[in-house]
């Protein structure tokens, strides 16, 4: 049976997972480059961008979590994204099993993979949108703050 296109709307929910000092990330490798991401994805016509980060990190990762807050907007290329603290409250990860998951890095959209990572390596890495990981640093010095933070960041090339 073939996979049914839901229509997305512009807007992305994405998620930041933390646990014992490492973030959850999915390592992309596509048109020869090697980055990073926060698991999540775009909101489909009807779906709040609570469910969407839920349904998303479910595919991506093969969790089940809890929203906590949202801590971010990050208006990135001109598409607004909605980054929720989140927590896990069930699965297994790496063992996500939506449609990008199967892709190759040779294939036109990249590879996906689920990764840990140490919040104390995120400053060398390749992670986008940057202004998440500088907000992550903060909250762990510090705590997370109080009102969602609004960013604005465009795609390097």
């Amino acid at each position: 049976m073939p996979h049914k296109r839901v229509k997305r709307t512009k807007n992305r929910a994405v998620a930041v997972l933390i646990e014992e000092g490492k973030v959850a990330l999915i390592e992309r490798h596509r048109a020869g480059k090697v980055y990073h991401v926060f698991p999540g994805g775009g909101v489909e016509d009807g779906e709040w961008p609570t469910e969407a980060v839920v349904r998303e990190v479910e595919e991506e990762l093969g969790l089940v979590v809890k929203i906590k807050k949202l801590v971010a907007e990050v208006l990135y290329s001109e598409k607004p994204q909605y980054f929720f603290l989140v927590e896990r409250v069930g699965g297994q990860f790496g063992t996500g099993a939506g449609e990008e998951m199967a892709n190759t890095s040779d294939s036109e959209t990249g590879s996906y993979k689920p990764v840990w990572v140490p919040i104390v390596d995120l400053p060398q890495m390749i992670v986008y949108p940057q202004s998440i990981v500088a907000l992550i640093g903060q909250a762990v010095k510090n705590s997370w703050p109080e009102e969602v933070q609004r960013f604005h960041e465009t795609l390097r090339k």
